[in-house]
């Protein structure tokens, strides 16, 4: 076997192991603390400027929905409806009537000062005021005009007018409330561009800079100055990621978009502006290291020493194990760590010994056991061998029906008494024979009081615990047919569940029932409650109820137990339901 060299002590491969660790570590927290500082700081902007953008937006919708107030007055006044409706119905307007909307329209101007004009226009695209003739289609793109007509009166924001870049655009289809609302012109709402000025609290000077562009791509309000134009709106509204390069330099881009009029508000914010302390975090987070190193290198050697000085005693007291002696150690250590350490070995002594005693202990009761429970196999053996012998002598006396009970009690016997290499587990098939066993020996002493019927269909192969289905036989005929004097029926089903992956076991009885007060007590002596009646076999309802929990509580989706039924004069049903295909036993 190769030394390790001198050197290669426990206390240098501590002290050097700390350092590279310590150094690894406040290298990775450095890096990390100015990472997520930095990130911290950009995030910190951005939830500042996403709440600015909130904040404008809202003010966007209520200048909107100033706008969408008025359009819906000036729509629904009564001068233009009858106005409107004398168009459609092919009067004229004249002159004298296009000069009254003066007035009127005036006065709904008056209401919100950024509104220019008001123009009203007739369903063949004529326009009634202001008093000139240029037709809509001559004013908007006809597209607008098919969209204020699908909008059935819902006002539809054109966006920034190309011939005149000082004015916003609005357009709303008048519905005549006299004519099934149907369409009897059209009202335009001219607004001046500096009613949704929205930046007043920014100054743009190498702080934040805000956008409104329509869905045209053409600006409606902006703070950019003089270089407003010669922004790439597309790119700008196309970028997918959070930061955005204009003009060499980069800039933070929150969007909002208006679902009404399909306006896009941007919000940028200069990265330089948002990170001007990472500098003074960077020399923050370089100092603090060195420090650290420095501290850590002169920790390291003292904490070695401090750890290697008792634990060399305690590996002296641990070598005498390979001798078979486990004597506690005695040692006594100022540090906690160490004495805690020590104090553990010792208990680990302590416990070892204790085991040692007890499994020594356990080997012999196991051996006696095993002698008590071959003896205990006699017994069967004899009880089998003894009903063999009856059998056999009764068929020699021409005793056909005794020694039919015979074989049915040996066939109990058998079934019940289990070795202990059994399995718990049997078919369906093998306990519905059990049954049919006990209800032979049942018929002998009832006769012909008791009929029965059993059917498995094709689940003859599933898989349940032994003796689930015997005790509620039993109970049917104790409490069922044994109770009445004419003949009793007991049925065993087994069937498809309506659930699927299980099957259904159902014993019925036409004995007389359960009125809703004892039904009530047996479900409580199944839910652990006192017990209904001590008349019985030893196994009852109650054990089936228990075992079924048992075995069946830790399947997906299951609701393990029985299923009780009763009314009075109508027999009882008991009926639980399990997977078709459990293969483990607990």
């Amino acid at each position: 076997m190769r030394r390790p060299k001198r050197w290669f002590t426990l206390k240098n491969q501590i002290f050097v192991g700390f350092m590279l660790a310590m150094v690894l570590v406040l290298t990775l927290a450095s890096i990390l603390t100015y990472t997520q500082g930095s990130a911290l700081l950009e995030n910190n902007a951005e939830k500042h400027i996403g709440q600015t953008a909130l904040q404008a937006n809202g003010r966007l919708d209520a200048l909107l929905a100033q706008i969408k107030t008025l359009s819906t007055q000036v729509a629904t006044d009564g001068s233009i409806q009858r106005l409107l409706l004398s168009e459609v119905e092919g009067t004229k307007t004249p002159f004298s009537a296009r000069q009254s909307l003066l007035s009127i329209l005036g006065n709904y101007q008056s209401y919100v000062t950024g509104i220019k004009s008001l123009e009203l226009y007739t369903t063949d695209y004529r326009r009634l005021f202001p008093l000139n003739d240029i037709p809509l289609q001559d004013t908007i793109d006809p597209k607008w005009i098919a969209a204020a007509d699908r909008g059935k009166g819902e006002l539809v924001w054109i966006g920034a007018d190309p011939r005149d870049p000082s004015s916003v655009l609005a357009l709303k289809r008048v519905s005549l409330i006299d004519r099934w609302f149907s369409s009897g012109g059209y009202l335009m709402v001219r607004i001046d561009r500096t009613y949704f000025q929205l930046q007043e609290q920014m100054s743009g000077e190498g702080g934040e800079y805000i956008l409104l562009v329509d869905g045209n791509l053409h600006t409606i309000a902006s703070n950019f100055g003089q270089s407003a134009g010669a922004l790439n709106l597309s790119e700008l509204l196309a970028n997918e990621g959070k930061n955005i390069t204009i003009g060499g330099q980069e800039f933070i881009e929150v969007k909002q978009k208006s679902e009404s009029t399909g306006w896009t508000l941007v919000f940028f914010t200069p990265v330089s502006y948002v990170t001007s302390g990472i500098s003074a975090l960077r020399t923050a987070v370089l100092v603090s290291g060195a420090i650290g190193v420095l501290l850590f290198l002169i920790m390291s050697l003292l904490l070695s020493t401090m750890i290697t000085r008792p634990i060399f005693k305690l590996i002296k007291a641990m070598r005498g194990a390979r001798f078979g002696v486990l004597q506690p150690n005695p040692m006594f250590s100022n540090t906690m760590e160490i004495n805690e350490l020590n104090n553990t070995y010792n208990q680990m002594v302590d416990n070892m010994n204790e085991l040692i005693r007890v499994v020594y202990e356990k080997e012999l009761l196991q051996s006696r056991t095993e002698l008590k429970a071959l003896q205990a196999q006699i017994n069967p053996h004899f009880l089998f061998n003894t009903l063999e012998a009856f059998y056999w002598s009764l068929e020699d006396k021409g005793e056909e029906e005794l020694a039919g009970l015979v074989v049915s009690m040996s066939s109990l016997f058998r079934y019940i008494i289990s070795r202990p290499n059994q399995d718990e587990w049997v078919t369906a098939e093998e306990e519905l024979e059990h049954v049919e066993h006990y209800l032979q020996l049942m018929d002998i002493r009832l006769g012909e009081r008791l009929t029965w019927s059993i059917e498995a269909g094709s689940f003859g192969n599933v898989k349940i615990p032994k003796l689930l289905i015997q005790p509620l036989v039993e109970n049917a005929i104790l409490h069922g047919v044994e109770t009445k004097e004419v003949q009793g029926v007991v049925t065993v089903n087994v069937s498809p569940s309506g659930r699927e992956g299980y099957v259904k076991i159902t014993v019925r009885d036409n004995g007389p029932g359960m009125d809703e007060e004892t039904l009530r007590k047996l479900r409580q002596a199944m839910d652990g409650g006192p017990a209904l009646s001590s008349k019985g076999t030893g196994f009852g309802i109650v054990n089936v109820q228990r075992r079924l929990r048992l075995y069946f509580d830790k399947e997906q989706g299951a609701r393990p137990g029985l299923d009780v039924f009763s009314r009075p004069g109508e027999g009882t049903v008991v009926s639980f339901e399990i997977p078709s295909e459990y293969g483990g036993a607990i």
